[in-house]
């Protein structure tokens, strides 16, 4: 099944992040960089709101992190604190979990009722499958400034 193939290319671009940020400590992944609005681990809680709002909302079903965990890092957000390192630890582990969960729904075919939006980037998403070939874009942009986030930090 193509969905499963591209929720598994999203774990190797998250493994890939995870890997790259491994030596970082809290305090350098907390650092906002000159320039910019946010910091290393924003980002990755970010992903996994995104993946909620791109997936999961549009198709009208509930978000599979907690609300306030989806309001802290959906688009649009800012950190408003530096995090713990249990925090740290969490949005790591949520980046995983919420993946894990997303391919059982898309296994047991849940996104059946998708909404049609356009992002802000101007692509129409009509399905889950244009829900998943945009969220792996997605995860490369962000891929991006973590990487160009670790060099300044």
């Amino acid at each position: 099944m193509m969905q499963l193939v591209q929720a598994d290319r999203v774990r190797k671009i998250r493994t890939f992040l995870i890997d790259l940020i491994k030596d970082l400590s809290i305090e350098q992944l907390n650092h906002i960089p000159e320039g910019f609005a946010n910091n290393i681990i924003w980002h990755l809680g970010h992903l996994t709101a995104a993946q909620q709002g791109i997936c999961y909302i549009r198709a009208g079903l509930q978000p599979v992190v907690p609300e306030d965990y989806f309001l802290l890092y959906k688009s649009g957000t800012k950190p408003l604190e530096p995090v713990s390192a249990e925090a740290a630890a969490s949005i790591k582990q949520t980046l995983f979990s919420s993946l894990d969960q997303l391919e059982k729904d898309l296994h047991n075919n849940l996104f059946i009722n998708y909404t049609t939006w356009t992002t802000r980037y101007g692509v129409e998403l009509k399905s889950i499958d244009d829900a998943l070939q945009f969220l792996m874009f997605h995860e490369g942009l962000h891929s991006g400034y973590v990487t160009y986030m670790k060099r300044v930090v």
